[in-house]
């Protein structure tokens, strides 16, 4: 995993993000058994200018609603939606999965689609996927930031103060760098819990360090084609820098013909939602 030295605690602030209505969330229960939040559309300043080189420039984004797993999907879940698989290193029902590469993540997606007779997003020989389909999907990188930022305008969804990151995330500080349940800190303003550390959740975009140079305003959905798919959130073995809103990182999709230590990566899913 990347790291940068060089960003410090003071590269945390005078991150803008936008505009939003907490109180438009409402919370469903889906037939597989899942909690999602209904997050409204609406727009927000996404990335950062005083932040690492991928996250410039900020700009304008706007999202249509949808809805968004109000936690990162656990252990149980997996297992039964994917019948009994678990790749996680930390074993546990209301841990989050990790060690879940972007394709898994996808087919999860369609396999929770049909569970609940949903059209699936993705072409499981192509994977492209159909944001027409009514069926689950990994969030747009601007979904995810959106979603993440709550209709704050700081670092973090709470604030600039990294010192509060302890009341919102599992991260290396307080982690023991190791996996906890899903929904012991505190959630945004959307109730949304663990966007911040937990594990690295993944996104649908390919990543392009440049992208939000040529980022369209209304509902980016990242470049065409890239080596590597975006992720978010920072993880439990990582500082309080890579869990802010606007932190990316990038993966390869499958894991790589060699041998690679345990990885953090897990996901949450989202699905259209009416106007």
């Amino acid at each position: 995993m990347r790291r940068y030295p060089w960003l410090v605690t003071a590269l945390l602030g005078l991150c803008l993000a936008g505009s939003g209505a907490p109180d438009d969330a409402q919370e469903i229960k889906t037939p597989s058994g899942v909690d999602m939040v209904r997050v409204p559309g609406g727009t927000c300043v996404m990335g950062c200018d005083n932040g690492r080189p991928d996250e410039k420039p900020a700009h304008d984004v706007a999202v249509g609603p949808f809805y968004m797993d109000k936690y990162e999907v656990t252990q149980e879940h997996y297992k039964k939606i994917m019948e009994g698989d678990n790749p996680s290193r930390w074993k546990g029902a209301k841990l989050p999965v990790e060690q879940v590469w972007w394709v898994s993540a996808a087919r999860y997606c369609n396999e929770r689609s049909l569970w609940e007779e949903l059209d699936p997003c993705y072409d499981e020989e192509t994977w492209e996927c159909d944001f027409t389909a009514n069926g689950y999907r990994l969030p747009t990188e601007a979904e995810w930031e959106y979603a993440c930022r709550a209709g704050s305008t700081t670092s973090y969804s709470f604030g600039d103060n990294a010192g509060k990151l302890q009341f919102f995330a599992w991260h290396k500080s307080n982690s023991g760098e190791k996996t906890r349940e899903v929904g012991q800190k505190k959630p945004n303003a959307w109730g949304l819990y663990d966007m911040h550390g937990g594990t690295w959740e993944w996104c649908n975009d390919f990543y392009a360090e440049n992208y939000y140079a040529q980022s369209p305003k209304d509902n980016p959905t990242g470049p065409k084609t890239g080596a590597k798919r975006v992720m978010r959130g920072g993880s439990v073995a990582d500082d309080e820098a890579y869990c802010r809103s606007a932190t990316r990182h990038a993966e390869a999709m499958s894991p790589p013909d060699v041998c690679v230590g345990f990885n953090v990566f897990g996901f949450r899913c989202v699905r259209k939602a009416a106007r």
